[in-house]
């Protein structure tokens, strides 16, 4: 993902604030687009199956249109097939705006895993389409390598400034319960200036133990030292930051600073 897709400093004040960056206004709504084209891209994969082109039926090019969505307009480019009958249900051949919270819908059911029979339900549900197990696993199949690329590349071997914070979102289990989980975000200041976002990572809970576990990552990935990192008040945070780059000075953030000093009464 280039970082000219992502408004970084609004995440980092999303962040900051502790807002989410996939709502509306979101950061983070720019993947929509990507989304929305890998979801078209996986239905005619669907529905060009080996009967469909025994007959002759093909891929004949893409047509592009510009689609409302509730975090603003975006370019899809459906597929289309030599004899018309290809349907998108994602995108409808005459839709130019998403019914509102599909693309709510589209995001949280593709980065938390949600089952192939939950998705399907959830849009019927939600918008009167049903898709076949068939469908949603071979749009699964062309959004999830754009995530693994994004989360897998390598990274500036310094930065000037990070921060490391972690939202808390309700999720449904592979036994369909609601269940809390943490994301921890780690966004950046890299030496051209730029804000930049490293990376997200899911957990059951936030602990420094998994923090750990994140600025690890983060190493294997070439970062090699952080000037300052800014974090909240999680107990033994430090000391997991400096076992990792010891030469990293690490800050309170301006938010806990002042929580923290209202606690105290000033005589």
């Amino acid at each position: 993902m280039d970082n000219k897709e992502i408004d970084y400093k609004r995440a980092a004040e999303q962040l900051r604030n502790g807002e989410p960056l996939f709502g509306k206004d979101g950061a983070l709504a720019p993947m929509l687009e990507r989304i929305l084209n890998a979801a078209l891209e996986g239905e005619m994969d669907a529905h060009l199956t080996s009967e469909e082109r025994s007959q002759g039926n093909r891929r004949n090019g893409k047509m592009p249109k510009q689609v409302q969505t509730c975090y603003g307009a975006v370019i899809v480019e459906t597929p289309r097939d030599r004899d018309g009958s290809f349907e998108p249900q994602t995108v409808k051949k005459c839709e130019t705006i998403l019914a509102e919270g599909m693309a709510d819908q589209i995001i949280n059911m593709y980065a938390f895993g949600t089952s192939t029979r939950d998705i399907s339900k959830c849009f019927e549900r939600e918008f009167g389409t049903r898709l076949s197990a068939e469908t949603i696993s071979s749009i699964t199949d062309r959004v999830l390598p754009e995530i693994k690329a994004w989360r897998s590349r390598m990274l500036d071997p310094v930065y000037a400034i990070c921060w490391l914070d972690t939202i808390h979102y309700k999720v449904r289990d592979e036994t369909g319960r609601a269940v809390s989980r943490a994301i921890y975000n780690v966004l950046g200041i890299n030496k051209e200036g730029h804000k930049e976002l490293l990376g997200m990572y899911i957990s059951k809970s936030e602990g420094a133990n998994f923090w750990l576990e994140v600025l690890s990552d983060l190493q294997n990935k070439g970062v090699r030292d952080i000037l300052i990192c800014c974090v909240d008040g999680l107990k033994g945070f430090p000391d997991i930051i400096q076992s990792v780059f010891p030469n990293t000075s690490v800050q309170l953030c301006i938010v806990h600073q002042i929580r923290s000093s209202i606690k105290h009464r000033w005589q």
